[in-house]
This record gives C-alpha cells, sequence and structure tokens, in this order.
C-alpha cells in the first residue's frame, strides 16, 4: 500500500484538467466484449481501476492496445468465455459489467461475487432480478454465480432502485436478445447516456437513456466503433472542493457544467466565488464559507460520491452543516477519520453534523474507500502541519495523476 504525505495550510493557484470519467470508463471497457469486431475508446482516464479491467480482458484472451494519450483499442473476436479469476474479480465493483457483457454476447456467465470499497453491503440483486426477466437461469453457490441462458427475450424490467449498475448491466444483457426491452426507473446518470451512445455507436437501438424508461430492440451484430469517455463529474466535484477549501484562483478545465449543478448550487450556497463557463469553471478564495445542508440522492441529485469530498469543506464553514447519506449505509467512515483531525462531528445512523469553522491539525489518518480519501486529501490540504494519509491506493483508483496534479497548483505532497 502507498502513503500519501501532504504539508498543509498552502494556498493552491493554477489550472487542473479533468480527466476521462472514471465511473464510465469503467462500465464501457467490459462492453467491449459485446462487439464483434473492435472498439477504440479515447479519454480513459489512467488508473488502477483501468489497470484492473485490463487484466481481466487479457485473462479472457481480448487484444488489447493501451497507448499514452488516453486511447485503448479492444478486440473480443477471440474471447474465451471462461470463469474469471477471483483475484482479478474481487480487485473492483465495476467487474460485475463482465455479468451483463458476457451473458449478452454468449448467454453464460461463470463470476464471483465483485469487490470494491467498504461502504456498505451494495448487493447485485436487482442485476440478477432483471437477467431472470430476460430468460437467464441463475445458480448460486457462496460468492459464485452460474448465469445461463438458451437464449435471451426482451422483456419489461421495473428496478426496484434506480441503480447506475443495474442499469447498465441489463442494458448489455438485452442489446442483442431478442425483441424489445424496456427498463422501468433507469437511472439517470451521466454514464447512462455515454454506454448507451456507445452501444448505438456500435449499432445498437437505444432511445431513452438519461431519462427513466430505456428502450432497447436487440441486434444480433455491433461493428466497431470510436467512442470518447465523458469528463469525470466527481473529479471535477472534487477540484471544485479544493479550490473552495484552499486556492487563491484555480480554474477547472475539460468539464460538463451541468453534470457538476448539484453541487455548484451548494458550494453558491456556502458563499464560495465560483463562476461557471461553457467548459470550465473559475473558483476564487471564498473567505467566511457558510454552513449548508445536503441529502445524497440519485443523479441529478447531490451525489453520494461527494458527499464525503464536501464534508471536508463543512468544516471550515461557519455554524452546523449535516450530512444525510440515503445511498449507502456505511460512508461515514471518514469522519471518524476527520475527528482525529480535530473536526467536530455527531453521527446519528444516516445523519451527520459537522460544527465549524474548526482548525485542523496533521496526523496520521486512513483512507477507507476511495471517495474518503480523496476528502482526507483536502483536509491535509487546509490542516496545518504533516498529514500521513495511509492506505493511499484507494485514492489512486479513482484520480488520474492526482498527486502530480496537485503539484502543480502548488500543494506539497508526495507518495511513498
Amino acid at each position: 500500500m502507498h502513503k500519501l504525505i501532504i504539508h498543509g495550510g498552502k494556498k493552491l493557484n493554477g489550472t487542473i484538467n479533468i480527466s476521462g470519467a472514471k465511473n464510465s470508463a469503467v462500465a464501457l471497457i467490459p462492453g467491449a466484449i459485446l462487439c464483434d469486431e473492435s472498439i477504440t475508446l479515447t479519454n480513459v482516464p489512467n488508473i488502477s481501476d483501468v489497470d484492473s479491467l485490463e487484466e481481466m480482458l487479457l485473462f479472457l484472451n481480448a487484444k488489447i492496445d493501451r497507448r499514452k494519450n488516453g486511447e485503448i483499442l479492444i478486440s473480443s473476436e477471440n474471447i474465451e468465455n471462461k470463469r474469471i479469476d477471483e483475484n482479478l474479480v474481487k480487485k473492483l465493483r465495476a467487474s460485475y459489467y463482465f455479468m451483463g457483457a458476457l451473458l449478452g454476447k454468449y448467454k453464460h456467465v461463470e463470476m464471483c461475487f465483485p469487490g470494491g470499497c467498504t461502504i456498505g453491503a451494495r448487493p447485485i440483486d436487482i442485476h440478477l432480478k432483471g437477467f431472470k426477466k430476460l430468460g437467464a437461469t441463475i445458480k448460486e453457490d457462496g460468492d459464485n454465480f452460474i448465469i445461463d441462458a438458451k437464449e435471451l427475450k426482451g422483456t419489461k424490467i421495473y428496478l426496484d432502485f434506480a441503480s447506475v449498475g443495474a442499469t447498465i448491466n441489463l442494458m448489455y444483457a438485452a442489446v442483442k436478445a431478442e425483441g424489445e426491452t424496456i427498463i422501468e426507473n433507469a437511472a439517470k446518470e451521466p454514464e447512462i447516456v455515454n454506454v448507451a451512445t456507445y452501444l448505438n455507436n456500435m449499432g445498437a437501438k437505444i432511445t431513452g437513456a438519461g431519462t427513466k424508461t430505456i428502450k432497447i430492440k436487440g441486434v444480433k451484430y455491433l461493428h466497431s466503433c470510436f467512442h470518447e469517455v465523458i469528463p469525470d463529474r466527481i473529479e471535477t466535484g472534487t477540484y471544485e472542493i479544493i479550490a473552495a477549501a484552499i486556492g487563491e484562483k484555480i480554474t477547472i478545465k475539460n468539464i460538463i457544467p451541468e453534470h457538476v449543478e448539484a453541487l455548484n448550487e451548494k458550494l453558491t450556497e456556502m458563499g464560495v466565488d465560483i463562476t461557471i463557463k461553457e467548459d470550465k469553471v473559475v473558483i476564487k478564495e471564498s473567505k467566511n464559507l457558510n454552513s449548508v445542508s445536503i441529502k445524497t440522492e440519485v443523479y441529478p441529485g447531490f451525489p453520494t460520491d461527494l458527499q464525503q469530498v464536501l464534508a471536508s469543506l463543512m468544516v471550515i464553514a461557519e455554524g452546523t452543516s449535516t450530512i444525510q447519506e440515503t445511498i449507502y449505509e456505511n460512508r461515514f467512515l471518514n469522519l471518524y477519520e476527520l475527528m482525529k483531525m480535530g473536526a467536530k462531528i455527531k453521527i446519528s445512523g444516516d445523519t451527520a453534523t459537522i460544527t465549524g469553522p474548526t482548525k485542523l491539525k496533521g496526523t496520521e489518518v486512513n483512507a477507507t474507500d476511495l471517495r474518503a480519501g480523496a476528502g482526507l486529501v483536502i483536509a491535509a490540504l487546509i490542516a496545518n502541519g504533516k498529514t500521513v494519509i495511509n492506505n493511499a491506493d484507494y485514492i489512486l483508483r479513482g484520480y488520474e495523476n492526482i498527486v502530480e496534479k496537485l503539484k502543480s497548483i502548488g500543494a506539497d505532497i508526495e507518495l511513498v
């Protein structure tokens, strides 16, 4: 495991360029299996989750040409549909996209339960229920799944929860199914639209992505395509919060402002000096921040992936801020680490109360998951003195060149 060492209290200035979206890339890469020729993805972030997915594709005998400019060429013509090694699957949650992709193309999958961050139970019941509706049978043996279908037939599927993962997995399973599939209560996140566009670029017939109803008319063949990963809205939000917390003037480029509207509204409410332009945002030094309350919701509500990050800004705001977490039941572990740095926080069930402003002091803390780690980076940049963040590999899973990017705007940060 790596550590991050940060000497805080230094004002930051400069420009940050946002990378391709981690949550989009990790869905698009397994989806390459469905193509009957080859695909080219651009703006793919250089993060460890992408490394892990590449390992899984190579294990299945895909051909991959990964280039330094964020471009990946994937050919799945010679895929061997075999049980994926458990050690590979357990590395990340997004490995479950292989379920939908392999089922959609080969009508057979053997996999164990996926891994990922410890932010809650995150069951895959909704995915499996959808597969069954399409005609698959599922055998479970502990953490192992065997999913089979003589044929997949289009049907109407209602999701009990608007899950991003389930929506994408069912799109993958249905894209070559016979007839039409309708997914009701579908997730609306930008990553859903990016995946649907990707499949349509291959020749799929998908409409309604980005709304609660997605319609998929099955096709028999998917051809080559060229597709770009959208900018990362969570990375965008993370750097916006960094700029609000410790920046003098920071410009964040290569963004889609509509994707971070919920955060920008809250930053404005807090008194952050933020100017939003067509594809960038400029944040100037913001003093006397106000407290704010957030409740995590599915898109376009406030994203659960940013509540842990915003918590570190709430610590230095005047008054009492509250966070209500409605998506995952175990997403306050970062707050206990913030308390080690001097934060005044109370946790009751799904709600956390943060009282500020508080001057944070550098100390040794532990990243418990990806976004918790990002929140601790922000706290360390604010804090007086030296902070050591253990388990920094979590952070490297989702933030491309985070050390280099922060150094470029004046941060004193080192990865060891």
